[in-house]
């Protein structure tokens, strides 16, 4: 009974929970509405915030980059305004391009020359400013050798108004910028990846800069308005196991003896393919073995030089049979002048917006110096001048892609464009060794003999 009683008589009744579910319900609807109102002010906002940014950047392209030349080379032009703040600092950096590039004579060449800041570059590009083409380098500073060298000619350079962009041939889009900005006459392709030793450490850096390389750099030349004439560095190196001296450009050159070697044949059949198919004039120079002030730390000469003033050995190759090695050095200053020839001979490409329209130049010459000389003569020159006793061994050539003889025949080189050497190896030696111990600050008797010697022109 008592049960009954709470449960229908005097006990309270349950509470009305319609009000509160009614009352959660408003607050979540105005929850959500608020939310919305502020996601879409804040896309508002964000929107045009955007808006301004885009504005701002256009405004800033286009005060900073004018509009260019219009050809079929320029569909780049879009990518390339873009990419010219990250080359190097935009219209400043383009003002030196230009500057550096246009030529001070009438009728004076602009030149690309690439590998500027090597040893045959920056002579070579030091001659062209001096005599007022313009010049322009590329270079990517590697550090197959000292990089401090490469950035002290790159200082050099700069005090006589070239600049060097630093970049990579491989970098199709930096290319494709420099020929938007500048109408080249002409390139100077010397950039590569030298040594012959070296290869066998490190083969894939030849494909990628004498091979990959090299065409990327002519694709971009075939495309341009007007085609550039190319004057490039092949190399003595193509002779290769080659017997019949001297070496004439007529020789065989299909037995390389070395990578290297056969990344420099691969050029010139390249080069071949890219004169019959698009018109590009193409002369290439086959140096034989370049010494000089500034110049490459491994090379024998030069080495031979640190190692003989450190009192450390030096090892004189011979032969397997025993036979003196022997090197048709060439000093810097007449591979400057074939250079330079080579580019005053060299016709105008024949192509048009990618296409062969008639027949163009294609030439290969030896420079050399036409006297080759021992080793152990060069090693001989070299105590009589730095005044100290070489600690010579004396061991067989390993089998390494080096050859035991290089001679060359010149007379192309002198009938097209009057190419004759007039430095034989102990003069230039003395050049070098006067720069080397200015350049690395050695006090010594060496010095001392030179301080009370000629004055003698020293590319500095």
């Amino acid at each position: 009974m008592q049960y009954h009683t709470m449960i229908g008589g005097g006990g309270a009744s349950a509470p009305d929970t319609s009000k509160t579910t009614k009352l959660e319900r408003y607050n979540s609807y105005i929850r959500r509405v608020n939310s919305t109102k502020l996601l879409q002010a804040s896309s508002k906002l964000l929107f045009r915030v955007t808006l301004l940014v885009a504005l701002l950047l256009i405004f800033f392209f286009t005060l900073n980059y004018p509009p260019l030349s219009s050809g079929d080379h320029h569909l780049h032009a879009t990518n390339n305004l873009l990419s010219s703040a990250f080359y190097g600092g935009g219209a400043a950096w383009e003002k030196q391009v230009r500057h550096s590039s246009t030529p001070r004579r009438p009728n004076g060449f602009s030149v690309l020359v690439t590998g500027a800041a090597g040893f045959v570059g920056s002579h070579c590009s030091l001659a062209l400013k001096k005599r007022g083409d313009g010049v322009l380098g590329l270079d990517n500073f590697n550090s197959y050798y000292d990089p401090s060298l490469k950035r002290a000619r790159q200082k050099l350079l700069s005090k006589h108004q070239v600049f060097i962009v630093e970049g990579d041939l491989n970098d199709a889009e930096l290319l494709n910028k420099l020929f938007d900005m500048v109408p080249f006459s002409h390139i100077l392709h010397l950039a590569a990846q030298a040594g012959v030793r070296y290869a066998m450490q490190n083969p894939l850096s030849y494909i990628s800069s004498n091979v990959a390389g090299f065409v990327n750099l002519l694709e971009v030349a075939k495309a341009a308005q007007p085609q550039p004439a190319i004057v490039w560095a092949s190399s003595s190196s193509v002779y290769g196991l080659n017997t019949q001296v001297p070496f004439s450009e007529s020789d065989r050159t299909d037995q390389p003896a070395s990578l290297y070697a056969a990344t420099k044949k691969a050029g010139e059949e390249i080069a071949h393919t890219y004169n019959h198919i698009y018109g590009l004039s193409l002369t290439g120079l086959r140096f034989f073995t370049v010494y000089g002030p500034w110049g490459r730390p491994d090379m024998a000469y030069f080495f031979f030089t640190k190692d003989i003033l450190q009192g450390k050995g030096i090892n004189v190759y011979v032969t397997q049979d025993e036979k003196e090695v022997a090197r048709d050095f060439t000093y810097i200053d007449d591979i400057v002048k074939g250079c330079l020839g080579a580019l005053d001979t060299a016709e105008k490409s024949t192509g048009s917006g990618g296409k062969k329209r008639a027949p163009a130049q294609l030439r290969v010459y030896n420079l050399g110096n036409t006297a080759p000389v021992t080793v152990g003569k060069l090693v001989g020159i070299l105590e009589s001048l730095l005044t100290v006793k070489a600690k010579k061994h004396v061991i067989k050539m390993p089998r390494n892609g080096d050859v035991p003889f290089t001679h060359a025949n010149v007379s192309q080189a002198y009938r097209d464009f009057a190419y004759k050497p007039t430095t034989d190896l102990a003069a230039g030696l003395r050049k070098f060794v006067k720069w080397y111990v200015s350049y690395y600050g050695i006090e010594s008797r060496v010095k001392k003999e030179f301080d009370s010697g000629t004055n003698e022109h020293t590319d500095d």
